[in-house]
């Protein structure tokens, strides 16, 4: 029988009648099976034991891809829902932005009448459960048109009680480590532990890594389960992921803009590295992650935009002094060198953008790259 518990699939149990079937999501499909046709691990995974429901969840998080349109939910995508915004109609509402983890997104909550400051914490109710988050940005009216409606209340700022609690989970954490290392030496697994995170209701505990492929981690889910009695779900994340959750420092000398202040991944390609003039070597472009540097698109749109009225290389353009072939452009300066027909031997001339007119090209480059580029994109 094909094995249900491996990457991206989610398992539970439910009662329909006198019958009790099993519920098997697989890339958004549910298949619901009677528990006859189950193999006798995976019932005995949902009988009644003094272990708590497991979920198998091996989704790869922002992966090497940065590609926005395809990136798989984030972690913290699933706290707050996503509707449609609703329409302006020039009414104001007010709100506090919240943030969960350092850098994460920041989410838009109704403050319910309490008045908050920068770096408060409060409790509220997410998509998770109930959740610990910061205040990043305090009670402020904003037009209806910017929030994605509904907004979740917060239930309360966060209280002495609530800092302890928080503090008892930091420690559970810590454990939880040593009982990963532990339980991936027993079972033979090869992943590496990134970090690990305990809901502050106790619901669940959630350990990200990265591995190589595929991991079968069932037995070894059961047994972490067996230690700490709560739902234990496991995600796999990519490169870029795991820069932003350890931390380091870039070729620049300053500390991962992912790790400071970029709250979410943004598409990068080698195109924007040809674009503004850049070495296409693989060392020199791609970050500690090994993918390319995020800060490529930091002037992107700019360069973009010049581009469009900077003749390019081997052109043929009129200029105020005759026909000429540019051997040379300033994109962000506006300029280009042109070496005019018949005077070859002179000096290539500067002229501005608007002093030059494209009539041709002389050479078609469409630009392809080695296959070594192609893998540090996303």
């Amino acid at each position: 029988m094909e094995n249900k518990y491996l990457n991206n699939a989610t398992s539970g149990k439910e009662s329909t009648g006198t019958e009790s079937r099993y519920t098997i999501r697989r890339g958004g499909q549910e298949q619901n099976l009677p528990e006859k046709d189950k193999e006798p691990s995976e019932k005995g995974l949902s009988q009644k034991s003094d272990n708590p429901p497991v979920s198998f969840k091996n989704e790869k998080v922002g992966t090497e891809n940065v590609n926005l349109q395809n990136q798989t939910k984030s972690d913290d995508s699933e706290i707050a829902d996503k509707l449609p915004a609703v329409s302006d109609d020039g009414q104001k509402v007010e709100i506090v932005g919240i943030r969960f983890k350092p850098v994460g997104k920041i989410y838009y909550f109704d403050p319910d009448g309490i008045t908050l400051s920068c770096d408060d914490g409060v409790i509220l109710e997410t998509a998770r459960g109930v959740e610990y988050g910061t205040v990043v940005i305090p009670n402020r009216m904003i037009p209806v048109s910017e929030i994605v409606s509904p907004l979740k209340k917060i239930i309360r700022a966060a209280t002495e009680q609530d800092m302890k609690t928080l503090e008892k989970n930091r420690e559970v954490e810590k454990r939880a480590r040593q009982v990963w290392a532990a339980q991936v030496e027993k079972h033979g697994l090869e992943m590496t532990l990134v970090d690990v995170e305990y809901t502050f209701d106790n619901a669940k505990l959630l350990f990200y890594f990265t591995a190589e492929g595929r991991i079968d981690f069932r037995n070894f889910v059961k047994d972490v389960a067996a230690v700490f009695k709560t739902r234990i779900e496991l995600r796999q994340i990519g490169v870029r992921d795991e820069a932003k959750q350890v931390g380091g420092f870039g070729v620049c000398g300053r500390e991962f803009c992912c790790r400071t202040f970029l709250d979410e991944f943004q598409q990068v390609s080698i195109k924007m590295a040809k674009e503004q003039g850049l070495s296409l070597n693989s060392v020199k472009i791609s970050g500690t992650c090994g993918r390319l540097m995020c800060c490529l698109r930091y002037e992107s749109e700019t360069y973009e935009e010049k581009i469009k009225k900077t003749p390019t290389v081997d052109s043929v353009v009129e200029t105020p002094d005759g026909k000429g072939v540019v051997v040379e452009s300033n994109v962000l300066a506006g300029l280009v060198k042109v070496c005019l027909d018949g005077k070859r031997e002179t000096a290539p001339r500067l002229f501005s953008c608007e002093q030059v007119k494209i009539i041709g090209k002389i050479h078609n480059n469409d630009g392809e790259f080695d296959e070594e580029l192609k893998k540090l994109q996303d």
